[in-house]
């Protein structure tokens, strides 16, 4: 991927993220998801703390032991909608700076580029929400194109997910499945 293609997927599957954390409604926040271990609340917060990493991932230079247990816990406080925008915006700008995805990001599995860790959270925003749209009931079908790219960015390192015990074993597609079908199978999910 471009470049600028990286940027842009990546902008827009955190705006399709934030759009779906700003409809969740005050009851839903216990609720499950998908995601056999997270209510929304643990959902939005995964995510949110995601992004709270790469300003100092890829702006600062830090490492994971650099920046230790600082994300750790609840980083949505009583404002959980805010706490993702801001979030969200920081990591936005980040990845955006003259350069950046050209830097050398050093991440919990060692050193990548900060392009390829910019789709994998692309990829990331985009399978969670669906997870999230799930889980409160918002519109589970995704743009087209976000769906494309978060497959091919998962697709050549999805047969190791499951053995990494984070995902649940990939689940056969329909043989007509679109992209978002073949990618949400890919990590375990039933469409």
């Amino acid at each position: 991927m471009r470049e600028n293609e990286i940027l842009r997927t990546h902008g827009e599957a955190l705006a399709l993220f934030g759009s779906r954390v700003h409809t969740v409604r005050d009851d839903q926040w216990d609720g499950p998801t998908p995601c056999s271990e997270w209510s929304v609340r643990d959902l939005v917060n995964h995510l949110t703390a995601e992004q709270l990493w790469v300003p100092r991932l890829v702006r600062d230079g830090a490492s994971i032991s650099d920046v230790g247990a600082v994300y750790d816990g609840d980083v949505l406080g009583d404002a959980p909608a805010a706490a993702w925008d801001r979030a969200a915006v920081a990591a936005v700008a980040a990845f955006a700076e003259r350069g950046a995805l050209g830097r050398t990001v050093r991440l919990s599995y060692g050193p990548a580029p900060a392009g390829a860790y910019c789709a994998q959270m692309m990829a990331d925003a985009v399978v969670h929400s669906w997870d999230l749209s799930r889980a409160i009931g918002a519109e589970e079908r995704l743009p087209g194109q976000l769906a494309t790219a978060a497959l091919r960015e998962v697709e050549p390192y999805a047969p190791g997910l499951g053995a990494s015990g984070l995902f649940a074993p990939a689940v056969e597609p329909p043989p007509d499945a679109d992209d978002l079908t073949r990618l949400l199978c890919l990590l375990g999910r039933r469409p």
